[in-house]
């Protein structure tokens, strides 16, 4: 029987944006399998539920029609590495944008590999288009009326915009 890769790829996503699609697009070339695991993490107060987190991550991947790699998303409270083992994972993917994502993404690989060596962490470098989108900025310019069409899939749009016009504010 052939070995499948798995990997887990985790975050926020809150939202999900262009350049997290862009990870998962590259990281689905080299994976038979790619787990999306998305933190309750409240302590970054999350603007979207995990459920919500969860639906617009499936809708925006299901949209890149992505073939030959089997892709899940997941929601996940709690240690990174004891899901990664839960999803039968030998890798997990992170993105480095820049140079100053590279230290916290560092030092959580070290960490990771203290609590389980059979998990190997692999960074994929966001591609040149991709590497200053992040959610925190999406938010920021999408309540003050901004265009982000080029920073998220429209789903993401669509549903950043009624939720500022219920009032909900971005921090």
């Amino acid at each position: 029987m052939e070995k499948c890769r798995t990997g887990v790829y985790p975050g926020t996503f809150d939202p999900v944006t262009n350049g997290h699609l862009d990870i998962i697009s590259r990281a689905a070339k080299v994976l038979d399998r790619l787990i999306v695991g998305v933190a309750q993490n409240v302590g970054k107060g999350p603007l979207f539920t995990l459920e919500q987190r969860v639906e617009l991550t499936r809708e925006a991947v299901d949209a890149l029609k992505l073939e030959g790699t089997i892709i899940e998303i997941r929601p996940f409270n709690g240690l990174l590495m004891n899901f990664a083992l839960q999803q039968g994972a030998s890798v997990i993917v992170r993105g480095l944008r820049a140079v100053s994502d590279f230290e916290y993404e560092f030092q959580m690989a070290g960490m990771n590999a203290r609590l389980d060596s059979r998990v190997e962490t692999i960074f994929l470098m966001a591609s040149e288009g991709s590497q200053f989108i992040s959610s925190r900025f999406v938010k920021e310019i999408s309540f003050l009326e901004g265009k982000i069409d080029s920073f998220v899939p429209p789903v993401v749009r669509k549903a950043l915009k009624e939720r500022f016009a219920e009032g909900e504010r971005p921090w």
